[in-house]
C-alpha cells in the first residue's frame, strides 16, 4: 500500500485562488493549505512512483523535494512579460541530475485547478539533439515507427515544427517526428476525479513504463552527445 491517497478539492481551490491573489501576503496566509493539500501529497506521489521509475533509469533523481523532483511555486519573472510571483500549477519530473536539463529527456506529471497531464519529452531540445534524433530516425525508419507505436492511443506528439519539410515527400508518419524543432509526448485530461484517487499512481507508472522504449532511445542520443561519438558507434 502506497502513501499517496489522492489530491483534494481544497488543494485545487488554493491554485484557483492563487491566480486571483498572486501576492506574498495571501500566499503566506494560506501556506498551510499549500503544505498539507498540495506539497505533502506531491511528495507522497513521487515516493510511490520512485521504485518503478528507478527500473526505467537507475540514475533518475528521485528525492521528493522542491528543486529536485518537485516544482517551485515562485516564478522567475526576470525575462517574462508575466510578472505573477507564483505559479498556479504544480509538476513533478523524473530526470537525471544535470545542469542543462532542458536539452535532455524528462518524464513529467503536471496539474492545475481543472486539468492534469503527463508525458515525456524535452523542455527545449538543442539543434544538436534534434539533428542526432533525425539521423537515428533515418537509420531504420520502420524500426522507429514500430517502436513509436508505444505512444498510442493516449499520447499526442506536440511541439513546434519547421514550416517547410526538411525532406521532400517523406512519409507523413515519419515527417511528423522528423520536422519537429523540439517535442514532447503529452496525455492531457480534465477528469479531476482521477487525481483525487490513489489510482493515479498506477496510471502514471504503467504509462511511463509503456513509453520507456522511446526514453531509452533518447538517452542513447544523450550518450552520443556526451561522448561525441559518431551515430553508428
Amino acid at each position: 500500500m502506497g502513501e499517496f491517497t489522492g489530491f483534494t478539492q481544497p488543494g485545487l481551490t488554493f491554485l484557483q485562488q492563487l491566480r486571483q491573489n498572486n501576492n506574498k501576503e495571501w500566499f503566506e496566509e494560506h501556506r498551510d493549505i499549500y503544505q498539507q493539500q498540495l506539497l505533502e501529497p506531491v511528495r507522497k506521489l513521487v515516493t510511490d512512483l520512485s521504485q518503478d521509475m528507478q527500473v526505467i533509469d537507475d540514475l533518475f533523481e528521485l528525492r521528493p523535494a522542491i528543486g529536485k523532483t518537485i516544482s517551485r511555486m515562485h516564478r522567475d519573472t526576470r525575462f517574462s512579460h508575466d510578472k505573477s510571483i507564483y505559479r498556479s500549477n504544480i509538476w513533478i519530473t523524473f530526470k537525471r541530475s544535470r545542469k542543462n536539463w532542458t536539452d535532455a529527456p524528462v518524464y513529467f506529471f503536471e496539474f492545475g485547478q481543472d486539468w492534469w497531464r503527463y508525458g515525456l519529452g524535452y523542455y527545449s531540445a538543442s539543434k544538436m539533439t534534434m539533428d542526432l534524433f533525425r539521423q537515428q530516425l533515418l537509420r531504420d525508419p520502420a524500426a522507429f515507427l514500430k517502436m513509436a507505436k508505444c505512444i498510442e492511443p493516449n499520447f499526442t506528439l506536440e511541439g513546434d515544427s519547421y514550416k517547410r519539410p526538411l525532406i521532400k515527400d517523406q512519409a507523413p508518419e515519419l515527417a511528423a517526428w522528423y520536422n519537429k524543432k523540439s517535442f514532447a509526448l503529452i496525455s492531457s485530461h480534465m477528469d479531476m476525479e482521477t487525481i483525487f484517487s490513489d489510482r493515479l499512481v498506477d496510471i502514471l507508472s504503467k504509462e511511463f513504463q509503456r513509453i520507456a522504449p522511446l526514453y531509452h532511445m533518447l538517452m542513447k542520443i544523450e550518450g552520443m552527445k556526451k561522448n561525441q561519438l559518431p551515430l553508428g558507434d
